[in-house]
């Protein structure tokens, strides 16, 4: 089954239909979620939902365009939160200077701060990076001793960037934008690294992969990306699905895990397209493919 290891169901945009997406997901191939937190609210929410749901576990950190009012006392109630049984990381944490705001220092400072915690806690990590791969890869390296693995989540870089990450042992995530027609680098990129370091990702409800671009997103669109990223690897679907899980599973360190991913062995494959019912519902605006606020992640 599918595992999908970025994910942010707490988003307004699942108000109306929340539960039925996320009750549907494992009926239609989805075996596991990760729900992000992105702010310190969203960690709230998310890991209620984790809670709530057996195969869905949660990240909790504070993504760069909302530290800018972020205090100490926050980063204790990060670490005090990130010891809940549920939670399988700190993320997504990192970088963002498309906006530019809050500064570039502040961010650097929190982004520092919560790598921190994630070596306290012994998390791995799950890392926003846009625009700003130097200042990125700069802090990751200087903090590499204290950090227990992670994956760069929707790997926007190109194969120098992703080899000095590969090296450095984490994951790449890849999700919709690989179906883009213009997503050159990203092709090149999962052509080059190796399916045993690669896990797929929605950051849903953003990013919607082609046919679906610039609608809602949700897990069960992920055999798009199955699909394109066998083609680019030449393997089988089956193949990919099983590959990528088991990487996650290594990635969040879930294997044995009573509540949630067990070992599958050949994993159900659904057409593409399959449960898409249930995401058609509602949310067919236009702007799922790139945000356009501040407070929205989308990388």
């Amino acid at each position: 089954m599918i595992f999908d290891t970025h994910a942010h169901y707490d988003d307004e945009a699942f108000d109306g239909d929340r539960e039925e997406i996320l009750s549907g997901l494992r009926e239609h191939g989805i075996g596991t979620v990760v729900n992000i937190g992105a702010s310190l609210s969203s960690c709230g929410t998310t890991l209620a939902l984790a809670k709530r749901y057996p195969f869905l576990y949660a990240a909790v950190g504070i993504h760069p365009n909302e530290t800018g009012e972020l205090t100490e006392k926050d980063m204790d109630w990060l670490k005090q939160i990130a010891g809940e049984e549920k939670v399988v990381a700190i993320g997504e944490i990192g970088l963002d200077y498309h906006w530019d705001e809050p500064e570039r220092e502040i961010q650097k400072k929190w982004f520092v701060r919560q790598l921190e915690i994630a070596g306290e806690t012994g998390l791995p990590v799950v890392i926003h990076s846009r625009e700003a791969a130097k200042d990125t890869l700069d802090i990751m390296k200087a903090e590499q001793s204290r950090i227990s693995g992670g994956v760069i989540h929707c790997f926007s870089y190109g194969v120098e960037m992703a080899r000095e990450y590969l090296d450095m042992g984490y994951y790449l995530g890849i999700g919709g934008v690989l179906t883009f027609q213009n997503a050159k680098k990203l092709k090149e990129v999962a052509e080059y690294a190796p399916l045993s370091r690669l896990v797929l990702e929605t950051d849903s409800p953003y990013l919607s992969p082609v046919p679906e671009r610039g609608k809602r997103n949700s897990s069960l669109k992920l055999p798009y990306v199955v699909k394109a990223l066998a083609e680019i690897k030449d393997v089988s679907e089956e193949e990919v699905i099983r590959q990528t899980a088991e990487n996650a599973v290594r990635l969040y360190r879930l294997e044995g895990k009573e509540s949630g991913w067990q070992n599958p062995g050949l994993p159900r494959i659904l057409p593409v397209g399959a449960g898409f019912e249930l995401c058609r519902k509602t949310g067919s605006r236009e702007d799922y493919g790139e945000k356009t606020g501040k407070s929205k992640t989308d990388h």
